[in-house]
């Protein structure tokens, strides 16, 4: 029985110790500046980590007085609803250790993560700045106001058949629909007697970082295109790109 006392102190105090360094671990970091997110989950694992041992300890501390309780039950020198409730003990210990152990996979998880969508975010950028030195290489055309980029041979036939994979980059890479303003023929060009049956406006001033990326896109894919920077009287009401070859006035 004396040895069933100590092993029953043992048990509280190792339990008091885990739930003091628990509550250090919690408190301390809102003394503490702000820190990047891989390096704040870091310390949350490392913390947690320490709890490790701990809440073994506790474990085995448990399994035994509960075999000791077995005995002292067999014997008839304890009642049973102790060893129920030791028995109680025993499975909120391993509860509590397979919850630390999952808090470390999941820091890991996170640590991971964030890692790739940092890798991702560099690629991106490094991505972008290649469009915009590709954007800076357009062919000026008669003023500054205006530039243009003739595209290959042969794939300006069809702008239209073309915009849904256009539509698409600008969607991927902005989240947001291509901002469209005319598709083919329109009243203003009509009024303005333009031939546009093939050819698409694009609502973006090509100064824009979503203009760049877009002109940037076009040149890769060898589509000719106009970029208005400003309005032009009698051509362009306003900042724009035009999609496919110059309308007939133009050429």
């Amino acid at each position: 029985m004396k040895h069933f006392i100590q092993s029953s102190v043992c048990a509280v105090i190792l339990t008091l110790s885990a739930v003091g360094f628990a509550t250090a671990q919690t408190a301390g970091p809102l003394n503490k500046p702000s820190s990047s997110p891989i390096a704040s989950t870091a310390e949350y694992k490392s913390a947690t980590e320490k709890l490790v041992p701990l809440q073994e300890a506790e474990l085995k501390t448990a399994a035994d007085k509960l075999e000791q309780l077995r005995q002292l039950v067999a014997d008839g020198l304890v009642a049973r609803n102790e060893l129920e409730a030791s028995e109680q003990a025993l499975t909120a210990a391993q509860a509590k250790l397979a919850e630390t152990k999952q808090q470390i996979a999941t820091a890991d998880r996170l640590i991971a993560e964030t890692k790739t969508a940092d890798e991702l975010t560099k690629s991106q950028a490094a991505r972008n700045q290649i469009a915009l030195a590709q954007a800076k290489k357009i062919r000026r055309l008669t003023t500054p106001t205006i530039l243009r980029y003739s595209g290959q041979a042969g794939v300006g036939s069809s702008i239209i058949a073309a915009l849904p994979t256009i539509q698409t980059f600008f969607l991927s890479k902005f989240g947001r629909a291509l901002p469209t303003s005319a598709i083919g023929q329109s009243a203003t060009h009509n009024a303005l007697n333009y031939d546009h049956r093939n050819a698409v406006d694009v609502a973006l001033s090509p100064n824009s970082v979503e203009g760049q990326a877009l002109i940037g896109y076009l040149q890769t894919q060898g589509i000719p295109f106009l970029a208005f920077r400003a309005a032009v009287p009698g051509v362009a009401t306003g900042p724009h790109i035009h999609i496919g070859n110059p309308s007939h006035r133009l050429a």
